[in-house]
């Protein structure tokens, strides 16, 4: 095996905003606020504009792995400790959609009472926040595309409930006929063609790249623990809470253990790992994930009947964040200023402050 290429140095100059992108962003902005509206009028309590349905919230501890290589111990990850964590499954769009319209699994998770210099303007001061979903390329290379794609969802929101179900299950089996041959389609699954598999055996992608102190990264929770390997590819039934369902069966045991590895991406050559195209997957060849945190989460309840309203007043977001993992790239870009704007909505809607967890 040869040798790797050095980890790129960051530089501002690896981000060109497109001319137009911040009119992209507004317009961004007002879809996403528009749609968590008609879903608040509708339900009469605002949720997230995405990742709306929570499947489990969590507590957890994180442990920065000790025997780290020089150039993987940055910012978070600089110094073996331990930490506090908050872990959130969910799935997408920005309505309380039955399971049974299978989109895409998420995994957020919030490392509590950090220290170090905190990224510029971010609005909490204390946890690191890593944002992931089961694929490791976004659907589109960037935020014009993703405007698509958010108009094309709006138009459905809180609409024909029962046919977004038919199509789901018929894109299910259109997927599953594209994997039996080798490909995947990230378009399909984030339609509704999702396999309905365990979110316990998932991997988790951010998708966007981040600074890695002096380099730059993307990050990586994959299933470690025996007992989340046998849940990898492990088939759901079609029910509506089919996930939260199952999650809390796996954490009800008095027994549970459920680990995940954080892994990180060095970026070592621009142009096949760019910082800009999302749809882009970087080659493991030129730069494998490299192992450098634990998370361990044990027997608990995962969803109790008061779930929601802690939901209501947590947020995880990419800028929440040290200054040495600034976020990267514009859809990140644009999710400091969308996602920002969807808080505050939820917040007023809901008479709720948003606030930092202790």
């Amino acid at each position: 095996m040869s040798p790797l290429l050095p980890a790129v140095a960051y530089s501002p100059d690896v981000e060109r905003p497109e001319p137009d992108e911040q009119a992209t962003i507004a317009e961004l902005v007002k879809v996403f606020t528009d749609m968590a509206g008609v879903v608040a009028d509708h339900e009469g309590h605002a949720h997230r504009a995405v990742h709306a349905k929570g499947h489990a919230l969590l507590r957890g501890r994180f442990r920065v792995l000790d025997g780290l290589a020089p150039e993987l111990r940055q910012g978070l990850f600089a110094a073996p400790a331990e930490y506090n964590a908050l872990v959130r499954l969910s799935s997408p769009p920005a309505e309380q959609l039955p399971d049974t319209v299978s989109t895409p699994r998420a995994m957020a998770v919030k490392v509590l009472d950090v220290p170090g210099p905190r990224v510029e303007g971010g609005d909490e001061l204390h946890s690191q926040d890593f944002l992931m979903v089961n694929g490791p390329a976004f659907n589109t290379p960037g935020i014009s595309g993703f405007l698509r794609s958010a108009k094309l969802l709006a138009a459905t929101t809180e609409r024909m409930p029962r046919t977004k179900q038919v199509l789901s299950a018929t894109l299910r089996g259109t997927e599953a006929a594209l994997e039996a041959v080798g490909g995947q389609s990230a378009t399909l699954k984030a339609l509704g063609g999702e396999p309905q598999h365990h979110p316990l055996g998932e991997t988790f992608f951010t998708q966007v790249p981040f600074r890695y102190g002096p380099y730059m990264a993307k990050f990586s929770w994959v299933p470690v623990s025996p007992g989340l390997k046998a849940l990898t590819g492990e088939k759901l039934d079609a029910a509506p809470d089919t996930q939260r369902e199952a999650v809390a069966a796996f954490f009800a045991q008095p027994d549970a253990v459920a680990e995940w590895e954080l892994r990180v991406q060095l970026c070592r050559d621009l142009e096949k790992m760019p910082i800009e195209d999302a749809s882009v997957v970087w080659p493991e060849e030129l730069s494998p994930y490299l192992p450098v945190g634990r998370l361990v989460v044990g027997a608990q309840s995962s969803w109790s009947a008061d779930a929601e309203a802690t939901e209501d007043s947590l947020a995880f977001a990419p800028w929440h964040a040290l200054a040495a993992h600034q976020p990267l790239g514009n859809l990140n870009r644009a999710r400091r200023v969308v996602m920002a704007a969807s808080r505050q909505f939820r917040s007023t809607f809901n008479r709720c402050p948003i606030h930092e967890p202790t």
